[in-house]
């Protein structure tokens, strides 16, 4: 992957979130790049993410598209104004819905990988878009096992 994760450019007070905050120790600390033109995560969940023998806890399948989702609307709003991610201001999405389905047990022991397709970027004011819809599909090996649609809207600067 020729980018960096839009995680690691979240200012540090923004880095704390239990999915995505690079702060955060106990957290997950999934990472969003771009791959051409979705986004993509890639995460092994430990044997503790279990909800029944051999399978995926379903909560944890629930964050990983949300803080993929979020962090896709960040890569997304800084693709569409054409700057680097991370460079001033900062952009940082948080969501504002969250769908998921599931669509088969999701194997436990196995990389998963979420993309993204940005699906609709919403009008901006001087600090980037407001809203960013993101769709997300899980996989464990290649098949789909969950999809989701995140609708993020951005964090306001005095926050």
């Amino acid at each position: 992957m020729a980018s960096n994760a839009v995680q690691d450019t979240y200012a540090d007070n923004d880095s704390h979130c239990y999915g995505c905050g690079r702060l955060n120790p106990h957290g997950l600390q999934i990472k969003t790049r771009w791959e051409g033109e979705q986004t993509v995560c890639r995460f092994t969940p430990k044997p503790y993410h279990t909800a029944i023998p051999g399978y995926v806890y379903g909560g944890l399948i629930a964050s990983l598209i949300d803080c993929h989702g979020t962090g896709s609307a960040a890569a997304a709003a800084y693709r569409k104004a054409g700057r680097d991610m991370g460079s001033d201001p900062k952009l940082r999405y948080v969501t504002a819905s969250l769908h998921v389905e599931y669509q088969r047990p999701t194997p436990i022991g196995t990389p998963l990988e979420l993309r993204g397709d940005i699906e609709e970027i919403g009008r901006s004011d001087d600090f980037g878009p407001k809203k960013v819809v993101v769709a997300i599909t899980l996989f464990a090996d290649g098949q789909a096992c969950a999809t989701g649609r995140v609708v993020a809207v951005k964090v306001p600067e005095n926050w």
